[in-house]
């Protein structure tokens, strides 16, 4: 009889989870893991609207399963790619999920990256985002004040 057993990366999902938010709430000066949800759903959003279904399916691939699954849910896969544009119009649009619940700060996005990087295979991420357009590095750089 063959044993399968659940990968690490399922077993520990929810630990990791609360890790990044954890860490994503800190790196904004949030005080909940909701407004750090929403912040983290946004951005991730953000970022997707930016990528073609092949390259946004390669990205989730990236991430941790919780993250994962934030990243492709209510995903139209028939919206309009928009060109990735300057930090501050990303950010607005960040800002624009959930308005009057949205507590997103200016270094969203930074404040994301700083986080997300924290939990991802750096030389793997950093492959991946060369293969993109030159925005995309810049959106996930954590001190975008380069």
């Amino acid at each position: 009889m063959l044993i399968v057993t659940i990968p690490m990366e399922y077993q520990r999902a929810s630990e990791q989870f609360e890790r990044f938010l954890a860490l994503a709430r800190d790196n904004a000066g949030l005080s909940t893991r909701n407004q750090a949800y929403t912040m983290v759903q946004a951005v991730l959003q953000t970022f997707r609207r930016r990528l073609t279904v092949k390259q946004a399916v390669a990205f989730a691939g990236l991430l941790p399963p919780v993250l994962r699954a934030i990243f492709v849910a209510e995903w139209d896969t028939d919206d309009a790619i928009l060109p990735f544009g300057d930090l501050p119009a990303m950010t607005l649009e960040v800002q624009s999920l959930r308005r009057d619940h949205n507590f997103s700060p200016e270094s969203s996005i930074a404040d994301v990256a700083e986080a997300l990087w924290q939990v991802v295979d750096r030389p793997g991420f950093q492959k991946f985002l060369n293969s993109l357009p030159e925005g995309a590095t810049k959106f996930w750089a954590p001190d975008q004040s380069r």
